[in-house]
């Protein structure tokens, strides 16, 4: 929900994995997060059933996180208003996305060579994909749609100025970041 009032695409609204490979300074790690298909209220109902102590977060009740208050705040309000919890319907549609994005990721070229040819939206996740293996940072809609550019012989565009005094180019129909 933050991603998607940011104005996030779809990578952005699909759900944490319960099991991730990230990698860390060119090392994959393995994140594993057993626990992330357990509702709290599953949580809590177990640590009372079985007398367990346990420790809260105290910044888990701070609103000054903006995640924070939505949870507290705005989730419930919409609750209210549609008359019933709305939690498990977001659950579902990030989830939803996670698959939808691990499909596509699948389908994306390894590179930007033959990607104008691919539909806008596949454009946009080639070109993000492209520029994070990059280490381009700020990554965001106005620099994909600049990038996205240079897949087009076209459009005249052969360098797109990036974050850090660095430049994405296209020369000889090859793609490359100086």
């Amino acid at each position: 929900l933050f991603n998607l009032l940011r104005g996030s695409g779809s990578e952005g609204l699909h759900s944490l994995r319960a099991v991730a490979t990230l990698r860390v300074g060119g090392f994959p790690l393995t994140m594993v997060r057993p626990l992330l298909g357990i509702w709290r209220r599953e949580i809590d109902d177990y640590v009372l059933a079985h007398g367990l102590r346990f420790r809260e977060d105290a910044s888990n009740q701070s609103l000054e996180a903006t995640r924070n208050r939505i949870r507290h705040r705005i989730i419930p309000i919409i609750e209210k208003e549609f008359g019933r919890e709305v939690r498990k319907s977001l659950w579902r549609a990030a989830e939803i996305a996670a698959e939808e994005h691990a499909a596509l990721e699948e389908m994306m070229p390894a590179d930007l060579r033959g990607a104008g040819a691919l539909p806008v939206a596949l454009q946009r996740r080639a070109v993000r994909r492209w520029l994070r293996e990059n280490a381009v940072a700020e990554v965001g809609f106005e620099l994909i749609e600049r990038v996205r550019a240079l897949l087009d012989p076209a459009s005249g565009v052969a360098k797109v100025n990036l974050p850090g005094d660095r430049h994405a180019r296209r020369r000889a129909g090859k793609f490359f970041i100086e």
